[in-house]
């Protein structure tokens, strides 16, 4: 296990920015980097918030988005700033405690902008499984039948315990696999997110209570086969772009 005094004190030995740049230098340095600092905002929908009723409510989608999304949005942009702060004035600790908040917010936002990417109305061609051949044909041939692997996934979702995601991601060149994520753990590594299901209550609670087995069978009316199929084919240049970049 890491020693966290011991950390700090091995941080603070090595040349800090303000002991080996002259005074202007580290202020010219240390302003760049207060300039340069991204500043996520929250992304429009590609539908109404009505659009995927019934099997997703409005009042959830309007909720979920312009609230809980947003949150994230918010707290991730101040805990960087706080970030630059804590770099500016030689605050390791300040650093280290701010990497749970980074984390949690940044996740949060890589993954609800992936999440409403890949969902589509349910009467939509997108909505269909015919919009993603080639997906389809490889989810076949790992698993046996497309609906053995709607009962996997469904399976995997069911099997969270407490908050997080279900993904199903791209491993290697061409593999499939189930894989979930903790809280707002992003899928991260060499693996492609194809689609995520948020299994966090909010989620769901308001239309579906404490039935989120009806949320889990109702969310394959309204995936975005055709953004699955573009992401499995590596074509795809929506919010995938943003966990690339956000790595």
């Amino acid at each position: 296990m890491v020693n966290i005094g011991n950390l700090w004190q091995y941080l603070a030995a090595q040349a800090p920015l303000s002991s080996v740049l002259s005074g202007d230098q580290f202020n010219a340095t240390t302003n760049n980097m207060a300039s340069s600092i991204t500043t996520y905002t929250l992304p429009q929908l590609p539908y109404a918030y009505d659009a995927l009723e019934p099997y997703i409510s409005a009042q959830i989608m309007e909720l979920h988005h312009s609230k809980h999304h947003q949150a994230y949005v918010t707290n991730l942009n101040k805990a960087l700033e706080s970030h630059i702060a804590s770099v500016v004035g030689n605050d390791i600790p300040g650093q280290i405690a701010l990497q749970q908040a980074i984390k949690f917010n940044g996740g949060g936002h890589i993954n609800h902008s992936l999440f409403w990417q890949n969902l589509a109305p349910a009467s939509s061609a997108d909505a269909k499984p015919e919009a993603a051949k080639e997906l389809a044909a490889a989810i076949e041939k790992t698993w046996g039948s497309f609906d053995d692997f709607k009962k996997a996934f469904s399976t995997a979702l069911l099997g969270i315990q407490g908050s997080g995601w279900g993904w199903l991601v791209k491993d290697g060149i061409s593999g499939l696999r189930i894989v979930t994520t903790k809280d707002q753990d992003p899928v991260v590594g060499g693996e492609v997110p194809v689609f995520g299901v948020d299994m966090w209550e909010h989620a769901y609670y308001l239309q579906y209570l404490n039935g989120k087995a009806a949320y889990v069978d109702n969310i394959w009316n309204v995936i975005n086969w055709k953004t699955a199929e573009d992401r499995f084919l590596g074509t795809c240049d929506d919010a995938f772009a943003l966990l690339k970049a956000s790595l």
